[in-house]
């Protein structure tokens, strides 16, 4: 039994879901997110209440019950307050610069990196420090990934791109005999 699933997502004011030939769609004042709900899961809306019930005797169901319950909070958060990645870029030289729909990095290589934005992040640099926000956590998430993959941060100084908080567990260098 999933713990998630069991509680009825309350909808916020200004905050609206439709579910249509197994899309649901949440409309809210930043914009509107859909999301395709497999049939193992029965999704209903009423009285600003969403509620999700698994079918029974489905084990898959069983499984995707807490994972929608988590997607139709993220979409009601997205859609209300948005999110925010931050990624710090450490290192002499190291900068990033928007151009158009590219964000185009300089992480110590011979050539610099263009990463495109995806359709719904927006992308703002201020010295080393890459701010991205967006509606959808999925798309966000991964788009952050993305540019951290570019060059990850290295344990012996540290240099590279990473999360605003994440902690760099740091390796001692060659001694001297």
């Amino acid at each position: 039994m999933s713990r998630l699933g069991k509680k009825p997502v309350a909808l916020p004011a200004g905050v609206t879901a439709t579910i249509a030939d197994g899309v649901l769609t949440v409309t809210g004042p930043k914009g509107a997110l859909t999301r395709a709900i497999r049939p193992e899961v029965t999704l209903t809306i009423a009285d600003g209440v969403v509620t999700l019930t698994p079918k029974a005797g489905n084990e898959l169901a069983k499984k995707l019950w807490g994972t929608y319950a988590a997607h139709v909070r993220n979409m009601i958060t997205g859609v209300t307050e948005g999110y925010t990645r931050i990624l710090e870029l450490e290192g002499v030289g190291y900068r990033a610069e928007v151009k158009g729909k590219q964000i185009v990095l300089s992480v110590g290589f011979s050539h610099q990196v263009p990463l495109n934005i995806p359709e719904g992040v927006s992308v703002t640099v201020e010295k080393s420090v890459v701010t991205l926000t967006g509606i959808d956590k999925d798309v966000l998430g991964q788009f952050a990934a993305n540019v951290r993959k570019v060059k990850e941060p290295e344990p012996y100084k540290g240099k590279g791109i990473r999360y605003r908080g994440e902690f760099i567990i740091r390796k001692q260098g060659k001694k001297a005999a």
